[in-house]
Protein backbone atom coordinates (compact mmCIF):
# COMPACT_ATOMS: atom_id res chain seq x y z
CA UNK A 1 0.00 0.00 0.00
CA UNK A 2 2.80 2.31 0.91
CA UNK A 3 4.45 1.63 -1.97
CA UNK A 4 1.31 2.37 -4.21
CA UNK A 5 0.62 5.63 -2.66
CA UNK A 6 4.38 6.62 -3.02
CA UNK A 7 3.58 5.89 -6.95
CA UNK A 8 0.89 8.07 -7.02
CA UNK A 9 2.12 10.64 -5.61
CA UNK A 10 5.06 10.83 -8.17
CA UNK A 11 2.25 10.93 -10.52
CA UNK A 12 1.06 13.85 -9.21
CA UNK A 13 4.32 15.63 -8.79
CA UNK A 14 4.54 14.71 -12.83
CA UNK A 15 1.10 16.15 -13.51
CA UNK A 16 2.11 19.57 -12.02
CA UNK A 17 4.91 19.50 -14.03
CA UNK A 18 3.26 18.48 -17.42
CA UNK A 19 0.66 21.05 -16.57
CA UNK A 20 3.73 24.12 -16.26
CA UNK A 21 2.44 24.33 -12.13
CA UNK A 22 6.05 22.97 -11.65
CA UNK A 23 8.95 23.87 -13.46
CA UNK A 24 11.43 21.43 -14.16
CA UNK A 25 14.32 21.01 -16.51
CA UNK A 26 13.87 19.04 -19.61
CA UNK A 27 16.27 16.59 -18.67
CA UNK A 28 15.11 16.53 -15.29
CA UNK A 29 11.65 16.16 -16.60
CA UNK A 30 12.43 13.12 -18.97
CA UNK A 31 14.37 11.10 -15.50
CA UNK A 32 11.00 11.92 -14.07
CA UNK A 33 9.30 10.55 -16.57
CA UNK A 34 11.26 7.37 -16.87
CA UNK A 35 11.19 6.69 -13.23
CA UNK A 36 7.49 7.39 -12.94
CA UNK A 37 6.90 4.68 -15.66
CA UNK A 38 9.31 1.64 -14.69
CA UNK A 39 7.77 2.50 -10.96
CA UNK A 40 4.16 2.46 -12.41
CA UNK A 41 4.98 -1.39 -14.08
CA UNK A 42 4.59 -3.60 -11.64
CA UNK A 43 1.26 -2.63 -9.97
CA UNK A 44 -0.28 -1.73 -13.11
CA UNK A 45 -0.35 -5.91 -13.32
CA UNK A 46 -2.95 -6.03 -10.83
CA UNK A 47 -4.39 -2.61 -9.76
CA UNK A 48 -6.83 -0.81 -12.46
CA UNK A 49 -5.58 2.66 -11.20
CA UNK A 50 -1.91 2.19 -11.82
CA UNK A 51 -2.76 0.62 -14.81
CA UNK A 52 -5.12 3.75 -16.54
CA UNK A 53 -1.79 6.09 -15.37
CA UNK A 54 0.97 4.05 -17.02
CA UNK A 55 -1.18 4.21 -20.30
CA UNK A 56 -1.41 7.78 -19.92
CA UNK A 57 2.16 8.68 -18.77
CA UNK A 58 3.12 6.57 -22.02
CA UNK A 59 1.21 8.45 -24.02
CA UNK A 60 3.33 11.57 -22.67
CA UNK A 61 6.31 9.92 -23.03
CA UNK A 62 5.53 9.19 -26.96
CA UNK A 63 4.18 13.16 -27.23
CA UNK A 64 7.91 13.79 -26.14
CA UNK A 65 9.15 11.49 -28.72
CA UNK A 66 7.14 13.01 -31.11
CA UNK A 67 7.63 16.55 -30.47
CA UNK A 68 11.30 15.29 -30.61
CA UNK A 69 11.65 13.88 -33.85
CA UNK A 70 11.30 10.54 -33.01
CA UNK A 71 8.19 9.23 -34.52
CA UNK A 72 9.02 6.02 -34.90
CA UNK A 73 9.68 6.01 -30.71
CA UNK A 74 6.40 7.85 -30.29
CA UNK A 75 4.69 4.63 -31.96
CA UNK A 76 5.92 2.47 -29.91
CA UNK A 77 5.46 3.86 -26.76
CA UNK A 78 1.92 4.91 -27.46
CA UNK A 79 1.06 1.18 -28.99
CA UNK A 80 2.37 0.11 -25.27
CA UNK A 81 0.36 2.83 -23.58
CA UNK A 82 -3.26 1.15 -25.48
CA UNK A 83 -2.79 -1.56 -23.90
CA UNK A 84 -2.70 -0.46 -20.41
CA UNK A 85 -5.42 1.93 -21.42
CA UNK A 86 -7.45 -0.80 -22.92
CA UNK A 87 -6.68 -3.28 -19.86
CA UNK A 88 -8.02 -0.42 -17.42
CA UNK A 89 -11.15 1.08 -19.50
CA UNK A 90 -13.43 -1.08 -18.25
CA UNK A 91 -12.68 -0.05 -14.87
CA UNK A 92 -13.82 3.55 -14.64
CA UNK A 93 -15.09 5.84 -17.40
CA UNK A 94 -12.34 8.73 -17.12
CA UNK A 95 -9.74 5.38 -17.66
CA UNK A 96 -12.24 4.86 -21.02
CA UNK A 97 -11.71 8.59 -21.56
CA UNK A 98 -7.83 8.37 -21.31
CA UNK A 99 -8.10 5.16 -23.82
CA UNK A 100 -10.52 6.86 -26.23
CA UNK A 101 -7.74 10.14 -26.58
CA UNK A 102 -4.85 7.26 -26.79
CA UNK A 103 -6.66 6.25 -29.63
CA UNK A 104 -6.94 9.32 -31.32
CA UNK A 105 -3.03 10.00 -30.26
CA UNK A 106 -2.02 7.07 -32.23
CA UNK A 107 -3.91 7.82 -34.85
CA UNK A 108 -2.63 11.41 -35.61
CA UNK A 109 0.81 10.10 -35.46
CA UNK A 110 0.53 7.04 -37.96
CA UNK A 111 -1.58 9.12 -40.41
CA UNK A 112 1.35 12.89 -40.17
CA UNK A 113 2.88 11.79 -43.24
CA UNK A 114 -0.44 12.12 -45.40
CA UNK A 115 -0.64 15.73 -44.35
CA UNK A 116 1.01 19.00 -45.47
CA UNK A 117 3.01 21.14 -42.79
CA UNK A 118 -0.47 22.92 -42.49
CA UNK A 119 -2.06 19.46 -41.48
CA UNK A 120 -4.32 19.43 -44.79
CA UNK A 121 -4.06 16.66 -46.62
CA UNK A 122 -1.02 15.75 -48.82
CA UNK A 123 -3.06 13.06 -50.72
CA UNK A 124 -4.81 13.11 -53.60
CA UNK A 125 -4.87 16.75 -53.54
CA UNK A 126 -1.45 17.68 -51.93
CA UNK A 127 1.66 18.85 -53.50
CA UNK A 128 2.53 15.16 -53.93
CA UNK A 129 -0.95 14.42 -55.51
CA UNK A 130 0.46 12.72 -58.62
CA UNK A 131 2.92 10.66 -57.10
CA UNK A 132 0.27 9.88 -54.14
CA UNK A 133 1.39 7.98 -50.90
CA UNK A 134 3.47 5.28 -50.29
CA UNK A 135 2.37 1.75 -49.69
CA UNK A 136 3.58 1.79 -46.16
CA UNK A 137 2.19 4.95 -45.49
CA UNK A 138 -1.39 4.13 -46.77
CA UNK A 139 -1.44 1.17 -44.93
CA UNK A 140 -0.54 3.51 -41.77
CA UNK A 141 -3.08 5.97 -43.03
CA UNK A 142 -5.93 2.89 -43.04
CA UNK A 143 -4.47 1.45 -39.49
CA UNK A 144 -4.75 5.31 -38.51
CA UNK A 145 -8.08 5.29 -39.73
CA UNK A 146 -9.30 2.18 -38.16
CA UNK A 147 -8.26 3.48 -34.15
CA UNK A 148 -9.74 6.55 -34.71
CA UNK A 149 -13.35 4.74 -35.52
CA UNK A 150 -12.49 2.58 -32.28
CA UNK A 151 -12.02 5.88 -30.54
CA UNK A 152 -15.45 7.05 -32.10
CA UNK A 153 -17.05 3.88 -30.81
CA UNK A 154 -15.89 4.30 -27.40
CA UNK A 155 -17.11 8.03 -26.77
CA UNK A 156 -20.19 6.78 -28.35
CA UNK A 157 -20.17 4.30 -25.90
CA UNK A 158 -20.03 6.48 -22.90
CA UNK A 159 -22.88 8.49 -20.84
CA UNK A 160 -24.03 11.01 -23.16
CA UNK A 161 -25.38 12.72 -20.98
CA UNK A 162 -21.87 13.98 -19.29
CA UNK A 163 -21.41 16.64 -21.47
CA UNK A 164 -17.54 15.87 -21.28
CA UNK A 165 -18.08 12.76 -23.07
CA UNK A 166 -20.16 14.33 -25.89
CA UNK A 167 -17.99 16.98 -26.37
CA UNK A 168 -15.28 13.92 -26.72
CA UNK A 169 -17.27 11.94 -29.12
CA UNK A 170 -17.59 15.32 -31.22
CA UNK A 171 -14.15 15.40 -31.20
CA UNK A 172 -13.36 12.10 -32.26
CA UNK A 173 -15.62 13.01 -35.42
CA UNK A 174 -13.77 16.05 -36.38
CA UNK A 175 -10.32 13.62 -36.23
CA UNK A 176 -12.58 10.76 -38.10
CA UNK A 177 -13.20 13.13 -40.87
CA UNK A 178 -9.25 14.37 -41.17
CA UNK A 179 -7.98 10.99 -40.89
CA UNK A 180 -10.91 9.95 -44.14
CA UNK A 181 -9.60 13.23 -45.82
CA UNK A 182 -6.09 12.18 -45.94
CA UNK A 183 -6.83 8.88 -47.73
CA UNK A 184 -9.01 10.84 -50.20
CA UNK A 185 -12.41 9.52 -49.20
CA UNK A 186 -13.60 13.52 -48.88
CA UNK A 187 -17.48 12.80 -49.07
CA UNK A 188 -17.36 10.62 -45.84
CA UNK A 189 -15.00 12.83 -44.84
CA UNK A 190 -17.23 15.88 -44.91
CA UNK A 191 -20.69 13.62 -43.60
CA UNK A 192 -18.31 13.45 -40.58
CA UNK A 193 -17.80 16.70 -40.14
CA UNK A 194 -21.23 17.82 -40.37
CA UNK A 195 -21.85 15.20 -37.63
CA UNK A 196 -19.44 16.48 -35.53
CA UNK A 197 -20.34 20.41 -36.77
CA UNK A 198 -23.64 19.23 -35.23
CA UNK A 199 -22.35 18.02 -31.90
CA UNK A 200 -20.58 21.19 -31.11
CA UNK A 201 -23.41 23.27 -31.75
CA UNK A 202 -25.49 21.28 -29.24
CA UNK A 203 -22.88 21.83 -26.52
CA UNK A 204 -22.97 25.88 -26.91
CA UNK A 205 -26.91 25.25 -26.54
CA UNK A 206 -26.89 23.26 -23.54
CA UNK A 207 -25.18 26.23 -22.61
CA UNK A 208 -21.86 24.87 -21.26
CA UNK A 209 -19.02 26.70 -18.79
CA UNK A 210 -17.48 29.86 -20.73
CA UNK A 211 -14.17 27.57 -21.43
CA UNK A 212 -16.13 25.07 -23.26
CA UNK A 213 -18.37 27.37 -25.29
CA UNK A 214 -15.04 29.17 -26.33
CA UNK A 215 -13.51 25.41 -27.05
CA UNK A 216 -17.03 24.77 -29.02
CA UNK A 217 -16.63 27.88 -31.04
CA UNK A 218 -13.36 27.44 -32.12
CA UNK A 219 -13.89 23.77 -33.15
CA UNK A 220 -16.63 25.01 -35.42
CA UNK A 221 -14.26 27.40 -36.82
CA UNK A 222 -12.04 24.67 -37.81
CA UNK A 223 -14.93 23.06 -39.02
CA UNK A 224 -16.36 25.76 -40.90
CA UNK A 225 -12.77 26.37 -42.80
CA UNK A 226 -12.42 22.19 -43.78
CA UNK A 227 -15.87 22.02 -44.69
CA UNK A 228 -15.54 24.90 -47.06
CA UNK A 229 -12.00 23.38 -48.88
CA UNK A 230 -13.61 20.01 -49.17
CA UNK A 231 -16.96 21.04 -50.90
CA UNK A 232 -14.36 22.24 -53.38
CA UNK A 233 -13.21 18.69 -54.30
CA UNK A 234 -16.20 17.01 -54.28
CA UNK A 235 -17.88 14.89 -57.41
CA UNK A 236 -21.29 16.51 -58.16
CA UNK A 237 -22.52 12.58 -57.56
CA UNK A 238 -21.38 13.27 -54.18
CA UNK A 239 -22.83 16.45 -53.39
CA UNK A 240 -25.85 14.95 -54.24
CA UNK A 241 -25.73 12.10 -52.18
CA UNK A 242 -24.82 14.33 -49.32
CA UNK A 243 -27.79 16.56 -49.90
CA UNK A 244 -29.75 13.54 -50.08
CA UNK A 245 -28.37 12.19 -46.40
CA UNK A 246 -29.08 15.72 -44.99
CA UNK A 247 -25.77 16.25 -44.75
CA UNK A 248 -25.15 19.34 -46.40
CA UNK A 249 -25.48 21.96 -44.32
CA UNK A 250 -28.01 24.80 -45.76
CA UNK A 251 -25.36 27.85 -45.41
CA UNK A 252 -22.67 25.30 -47.90
CA UNK A 253 -25.72 25.12 -50.39
CA UNK A 254 -24.30 28.04 -52.78
CA UNK A 255 -20.87 27.03 -52.24
CA UNK A 256 -22.22 23.36 -53.44
CA UNK A 257 -24.17 24.97 -56.41
CA UNK A 258 -21.05 26.84 -57.46
CA UNK A 259 -18.77 23.86 -57.27
CA UNK A 260 -21.75 22.10 -59.58
CA UNK A 261 -21.63 25.00 -62.24
CA UNK A 262 -17.71 24.89 -61.82
CA UNK A 263 -17.74 20.93 -63.12
CA UNK A 264 -20.07 21.83 -65.96
CA UNK A 265 -23.35 20.65 -64.48
CA UNK A 266 -26.36 22.44 -66.00
CA UNK A 267 -28.15 24.69 -63.58
CA UNK A 268 -31.43 22.39 -64.33
CA UNK A 269 -29.51 19.81 -62.78
CA UNK A 270 -27.90 21.30 -60.22
CA UNK A 271 -31.09 22.50 -58.77
CA UNK A 272 -32.76 18.71 -59.15
CA UNK A 273 -29.90 17.29 -57.47
CA UNK A 274 -29.78 19.49 -54.71
CA UNK A 275 -33.41 19.82 -54.55
CA UNK A 276 -33.89 23.45 -54.99
CA UNK A 277 -36.02 25.59 -56.66
CA UNK A 278 -34.43 26.52 -60.43
CA UNK A 279 -35.22 30.10 -60.03
CA UNK A 280 -33.39 30.13 -56.02
CA UNK A 281 -29.88 28.38 -57.93
CA UNK A 282 -29.81 30.84 -60.64
CA UNK A 283 -29.59 33.58 -57.77
CA UNK A 284 -27.25 31.74 -56.26
CA UNK A 285 -24.89 31.43 -58.95
CA UNK A 286 -25.23 34.85 -60.02
CA UNK A 287 -24.40 36.57 -56.46
CA UNK A 288 -21.72 33.67 -55.39
CA UNK A 289 -18.53 34.87 -57.09
CA UNK A 290 -15.36 31.68 -57.41
CA UNK A 291 -11.97 32.57 -57.40
CA UNK A 292 -10.53 31.30 -60.87
CA UNK A 293 -6.30 31.26 -60.26
CA UNK A 294 -4.56 29.91 -63.54
CA UNK A 295 -1.13 29.24 -64.73
CA UNK A 296 -0.23 29.07 -68.03
CA UNK A 297 3.74 27.18 -68.49
CA UNK A 298 6.22 26.47 -71.76
CA UNK A 299 8.50 23.77 -71.91
CA UNK A 300 11.95 25.30 -73.22
CA UNK A 301 14.09 23.16 -75.07
CA UNK A 302 15.73 21.58 -71.86
CA UNK A 303 12.34 19.93 -71.51
CA UNK A 304 11.60 22.12 -68.00
CA UNK A 305 8.67 23.92 -67.58
CA UNK A 306 8.19 28.15 -66.98
CA UNK A 307 5.13 30.02 -66.14
CA UNK A 308 5.03 32.90 -67.74
CA UNK A 309 4.02 35.92 -66.29
CA UNK A 310 1.33 38.05 -65.41
CA UNK A 311 -1.44 37.95 -67.00
CA UNK A 312 -0.57 34.29 -67.67
CA UNK A 313 -0.44 33.68 -64.09
CA UNK A 314 -2.83 35.01 -62.07
CA UNK A 315 -6.67 35.12 -61.00
CA UNK A 316 -9.86 36.92 -61.01
CA UNK A 317 -13.23 36.39 -59.53
CA UNK A 318 -16.02 35.07 -61.46
CA UNK A 319 -19.93 34.42 -61.38
CA UNK A 320 -22.01 31.51 -62.84
CA UNK A 321 -19.02 30.44 -65.17
CA UNK A 322 -17.54 27.18 -65.29
CA UNK A 323 -13.95 25.75 -65.29
CA UNK A 324 -13.74 25.21 -68.74
CA UNK A 325 -15.77 28.63 -69.50
CA UNK A 326 -13.02 30.83 -67.80
CA UNK A 327 -10.13 28.13 -69.68
CA UNK A 328 -11.41 28.41 -72.88
CA UNK A 329 -11.57 32.56 -72.53
CA UNK A 330 -8.65 32.68 -71.61
CA UNK A 331 -6.63 30.21 -74.17
CA UNK A 332 -8.07 32.31 -77.19
CA UNK A 333 -6.43 35.53 -75.30
CA UNK A 334 -3.39 33.80 -74.93
CA UNK A 335 -2.99 32.89 -78.37
CA UNK A 336 -3.51 36.13 -79.66
CA UNK A 337 -1.00 37.74 -77.11
CA UNK A 338 2.80 38.10 -78.94
CA UNK A 339 3.71 35.26 -75.42
CA UNK A 340 2.43 32.46 -77.10
CA UNK A 341 5.08 30.46 -78.50
CA UNK A 342 3.37 29.22 -81.46
CA UNK A 343 2.42 26.22 -82.45
CA UNK A 344 5.64 23.99 -82.47
CA UNK A 345 6.20 24.74 -78.45
CA UNK A 346 4.53 22.79 -75.66
CA UNK A 347 2.54 24.69 -72.94
CA UNK A 348 -0.51 24.32 -70.54
CA UNK A 349 -2.85 25.59 -68.58
CA UNK A 350 -3.81 24.72 -65.16
CA UNK A 351 -6.73 26.74 -63.62
CA UNK A 352 -7.76 25.96 -59.95
CA UNK A 353 -10.84 27.45 -57.74
CA UNK A 354 -9.47 29.32 -54.84
CA UNK A 355 -6.33 29.28 -54.84
CA UNK A 356 -2.86 27.53 -56.98
CA UNK A 357 -2.03 24.09 -55.86
CA UNK A 358 -1.12 20.84 -57.56
CA UNK A 359 -1.87 20.26 -60.60
CA UNK A 360 -3.98 17.61 -60.06
CA UNK A 361 -6.10 19.47 -57.98
CA UNK A 362 -6.67 21.79 -60.79
CA UNK A 363 -10.42 21.93 -62.14
CA UNK A 364 -8.99 22.51 -65.59
CA UNK A 365 -5.93 21.78 -67.52
CA UNK A 366 -4.91 21.23 -70.67
CA UNK A 367 -1.62 20.40 -72.09
CA UNK A 368 -0.70 21.40 -76.06
CA UNK A 369 1.70 20.58 -78.16
CA UNK A 370 2.48 18.79 -81.62
CA UNK A 371 2.04 15.72 -80.77
CA UNK A 372 -0.36 15.86 -77.26
CA UNK A 373 -3.81 15.75 -78.94
CA UNK A 374 -4.52 18.96 -77.03
CA UNK A 375 -7.34 16.80 -74.71
CA UNK A 376 -8.33 19.02 -72.13
CA UNK A 377 -9.04 17.51 -68.96
CA UNK A 378 -11.73 18.54 -66.30
CA UNK A 379 -11.61 15.31 -64.07
CA UNK A 380 -9.25 16.70 -61.38
CA UNK A 381 -12.71 16.30 -58.82
CA UNK A 382 -13.04 12.32 -57.85
CA UNK A 383 -15.39 10.61 -57.12
CA UNK A 384 -16.13 10.37 -53.62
Amino acid sequence: MAQREAVLRLDEQWARIRSGEEHAESAEADRLLAELIGALREPARTDAECAARLGLRLGDLAARRFASGDRPGALSAVEEALRYGEQAAAHAPEYTRWYARGLINQAVWLSWPLSDELRWPRYPLGRAAEEGPSPMERAAGERALDLTRTAVDVWAGLDQQDVVNRRGLAQAKVFLGDRLAELGRTGEAVAWAVDAEGGFRALLLSGPDPDAAQEAEEALDHLARQLELRLRFLSFDSLVHLRSQGLLPERLLPQAAVAARIQGVPEDRIAAGLQLDPEHVATMLEVTPWLAVWRFEVRGADGLWSARSHPWHSAAEVRNRTAEDVASELMQGWRNSPDYPGPSAYWRIHLWWQEEGDPAGAQFRLLVGPDSGSVPSQTAVPPS
